[in-house]
């Protein structure tokens, strides 16, 4: 015997609890954890290239660090580890993990001038974080290392197109040859780079609205309510599919501040 269907009233109800669930710092394990999503993997370990480079170093910034969640698993920290973050209610956060691993946690605005002086790091890092290239060259010593892992412009293109988005956004030139073109302009050499479009596979809704919720500047008015007949639409391809698949695009520079 086929399970009931829920009734439009229960889904409204289950997904506004999924909305409403509290979601802090930068950790999507409620949803990762469980595999309700999942995406394929990656061809490269931003983790791992980072952990490369720690061994070799004496400083490091990591440049939107969010709660701190993936700096606390890189281990052993240079002996100079500074981080910032931009997001005021993840700053508490961050400090509250990282302070006690001897890591200085600096509020930032985004934009604004980084607050350190002249070839302070032998390594800046960021994961899914804007920079100003200019701002990266500066405060890294001569010699020293930028890596970073990006989210690309076509990242989730056809969920906004299911929930009834229009055109591309305003950053739709982010890419892989526009962040290292941009580099070399500032004055790095570029050491390493590499794009993908991994797939994303979504098994239910309720997972999708949490994941939504918490990318609010990618999905600025989404709301179950807003969207609940578009969130039906892709219920019912879930039900008869198993999965939405979707598709991801990352890519991954590290840039080298040449010598003097």
């Amino acid at each position: 015997m086929p399970e009931p269907e829920p009734s439009d009233q229960e889904l409204f109800k289950l997904w506004g609890s999924e909305f409403d669930r509290p979601f802090s710092g930068w950790d999507f394990s409620y949803i990762s954890d469980t595999q309700r999503l999942v995406m394929s993997p990656l061809p490269w370990s931003y983790a791992s290239k980072v952990l490369d480079y720690f061994r070799l170093i004496d400083s490091v910034l990591d440049l939107g660090t969010g709660g701190g969640e993936l700096l606390t698993r890189l281990s052993p920290l240079p002996k100079t580890t500074v981080a910032t973050e931009a997001y005021p209610p993840n700053v508490p956060i961050a400090r509250e993990r990282l302070e006690p691993l001897g890591v200085r946690v600096v509020s930032t605005r985004e934009g604004d001038p980084l607050p350190f002086e002249n070839g302070a790091f032998d390594l800046v890092i960021s994961r899914h974080e804007s920079y100003q290239p200019e701002e990266v060259l500066r405060v890294l010593a001569p010699r020293g290392r930028f890596i970073t892992q990006q989210v690309g412009a076509q990242d989730d293109r056809e969920l906004d197109q299911m929930l009834g988005g229009g055109e591309e956004g305003e950053f739709s030139f982010w890419d892989l040859a526009f962040a290292s073109k941009q580099l070399l302009e500032a004055g790095f050499q570029i050491v390493e780079q590499q794009e993908a479009f991994p797939q994303t596979r979504i098994f239910d809704v309720g997972a999708l609205v949490y994941y939504l919720k918490t990318i609010p500047w990618a999905f600025p008015d989404f709301s179950v309510e807003c969207s609940f007949h578009h969130l039906l639409s892709i219920h019912r391809r879930i039900r008869t599919e198993g999965y939405l698949e979707i598709k991801s695009h990352r890519f991954f520079i590290i840039a080298r501040k040449p010598d003097g």
